[in-house]
Formats: C-alpha cells, structure tokens, sequence
C-alpha cells in the first residue's frame, strides 16, 4: 500500500534542507513534498550556489542533484565536506547509470536516490538523518 506524506506525520520545522537543484520543475516538486513536513526550504540552483549556501543556512540536509552547471553535485558533494563532513548529503540524479550511485558515495554523499523521486522513498532517505534518537 502506498502511502502519503500526510500519513507519515512529520514536524521538521526544526530542520533546513538545501535543495541543490538546477531544474525549477524538479525543485518546486521536492519543495511541494517536503513542504508538509513543516522542514526550512533553501534552494540553491547549481553546485557553486549550493556550496556558499550551505555556509551561510548550515543545512541539516543537502538533496544534491548530480547534474547541475558551474559545478556538478559530485565536486560540490566534495567541497561541502571539506568543511561540514557532519551534514548528510543525498544524491538524486536522473542518470541511474550503474556506476552512478557508487559515484555519488565516493564523492561523500551518504546516500542515493534515483529520479523519477517517489515520496515515499524520499521521505525514508530523509528520515534516516532527520530523525533524531
């Protein structure tokens, strides 16, 4: 059985996720998901952005688009743990090559999702961070 966003009854007003996202239609798809759950919403639309914006909010998440211009999810992955290794990083790329999610963990993403997102796979990605003991 499917279930909704509704039914999993999150409040994570408490947490700012990044969403590092070149794609408006992807971004304002992730943003209507996570919306219900009440989460602080930063949109950062290429790696380089994503980068000085994870500086200035110190995400409790990244959702990382692999690809993205200036600079792609894997270097900006890369030069966000350099100086916050502590925040989780999901990698979400249309591109499931085989080699993609083996990509996204050596750059340092603590996860990986495959594009088209389903909410309910999206939500158990998340809740394996945000979900405090």
């Amino acid at each position: 059985m499917k279930q909704s966003i509704s039914s999993y009854n999150i409040n994570w007003s408490n947490k700012t996720i990044l969403i590092a996202e070149d794609e408006e239609s992807n971004y304002h798809y992730l943003q209507m998901v996570l919306n219900k759950t009440k989460a602080n919403i930063v949109w950062a639309k290429d790696g380089r952005e994503a980068v000085k914006m994870c500086q200035e909010h110190e995400p409790d998440l990244i959702l990382m688009d692999i690809k993205m211009p200036n600079m792609n999810g894997f270097e900006a992955t890369r030069e966000i743990k350099k100086s916050h290794p502590e925040i989780p990083i999901i990698a979400q790329t249309a591109f499931a090559m085989e080699n993609d999610e083996r990509l996204s963990l050596e750059a340092g993403c603590n996860s990986y999702l495959s594009k088209p997102i389903k909410v309910n796979k999206l939500i158990e990605a998340l809740s394996t961070f945000l979900i405090s003991e």
